[in-house]
């Protein structure tokens, strides 16, 4: 494996290397999109599992970036968006972000209990 050499680190630009050809690759939604698109059209060794997992978590970036948009759609320029629509939006995105965090939070909590296994 090779390590970065000290003088590579120059401010907060690091040229990130992919080791793993299992780890997420590209840029767009931190890579989940990418890899799950990558993965999809390659036919990759990714489990159905996987593919639905990152599947959802490209939906929640999803309805993040949409959100985020549309309450910026509001600011610039009310009279091109319903308040409703802005507000629906933005529930949407809290509950998938929310139960996102639940769903990480219970396969953490199972993770370490599995690890408590004695």
């Amino acid at each position: 494996m090779a390590y970065l050499d000290p003088t590579q680190a120059i401010g907060d630009m690091v040229k990130m290397a992919r080791t793993n050809p299992l780890h997420l690759a590209g840029t767009a939604a931190f890579g989940v999109a990418a890899a799950a698109d990558q993965a999809a059209s390659t036919g990759g060794t990714e489990t159905a599992f996987g593919k639905l997992f990152m599947g959802a978590l490209g939906n929640v970036n999803d309805s993040q970036l949409n959100a985020a948009n549309l309450s910026q759609r509001m600011i610039t320029d009310p009279n091109s968006v319903n308040v409703e629509q802005v507000t629906i939006a933005l529930a949407d995105a809290n509950l998938a972000l929310s139960m996102t965090k639940a769903i990480v939070d219970r396969a953490l909590a199972a993770y370490r209990e599995i690890i408590n296994v004695r």
